[in-house]
């Protein structure tokens, strides 16, 4: 069995320091190694985020700790199960298209984890801008707004347009060829002409999450 001090150095007093727990990262390591670590921070009674957990993964986490939740779409799993009563300000994630979901339920999750009340928009891109108009009332009530899209990364733009709320941008790889796995994205939102738009890396559903939660705190 792997031992946790061959593996990593965890952060145990980071919620206590900075106000948020350490997340673990899943994608590239081991099962064991992630299964060494959830034990640790459950032993240690740690509120713990794994991210970007595929099957192996959620099934070393299950064997850690056996009532953590998880969200295979999001590549997510939590403990405790039970998410926080929400504080703070509200949080709007928006995704352009269906296939955007799994980061934006990775955003939304990050959000509600660490106690936000949170709304997931699917499918409001700006092929049909009418769509997004219909759902105004919910973002102008938003304190912060994390808009997802691929293809040619416009709609954090759009949003960023119509409310008052500062924008948090989350490009993701989806697209064809000159989409570049979402550098078109990227490029596109760091070059937003609306004002108040920050922007994540490609497919950084945890760290506007992240962020999001952060700004809405009070």
């Amino acid at each position: 069995m792997t031992d946790v001090f061959d593996v990593a150095e965890l952060d145990l007093e980071r919620e206590e320091r900075r106000g948020y727990g350490e997340a673990v990262y899943c994608e590239a390591k081991t099962p064991e190694q992630v299964r060494a670590i959830a034990t640790m921070l459950h032993n240690e009674n740690k509120r713990t985020l794994f991210t970007r957990v595929g099957p192996a993964h959620r099934d070393a986490i299950t064997e850690a700790i056996p009532d953590a939740a998880h969200d295979a779409q999001a590549r997510l799993s939590w403990w405790p199960a039970e998410l926080p009563e929400p504080t703070g300000r509200p949080v709007a994630v928006a995704c352009a298209g269906t296939s955007d979901i799994p980061v934006a339920r990775e955003a939304w999750l990050t959000a509600r984890f660490y106690g936000r009340e949170a709304e997931l928009i699917v499918d409001v891109g700006v092929a049909g801008l009418h769509r997004i108009l219909r759902r105004l009332d919910t973002l102008n009530a938003a304190g912060c707004i994390v808009v997802v899209a691929g293809m040619d990364g416009a709609l954090p733009s759009v949003i960023a347009g119509l409310v008052s709320a500062p924008v948090i941008a989350c490009p993701t790889s989806v697209g064809y060829g000159a989409a570049f796995e979402g550098l078109a994205a990227l490029l596109a939102m760091l070059n937003a002409c609306a004002p108040g738009v920050a922007v994540v890396n490609i497919d950084n559903g945890y760290g506007s999450g992240h962020m999001a939660a952060q700004i809405t705190e009070r």
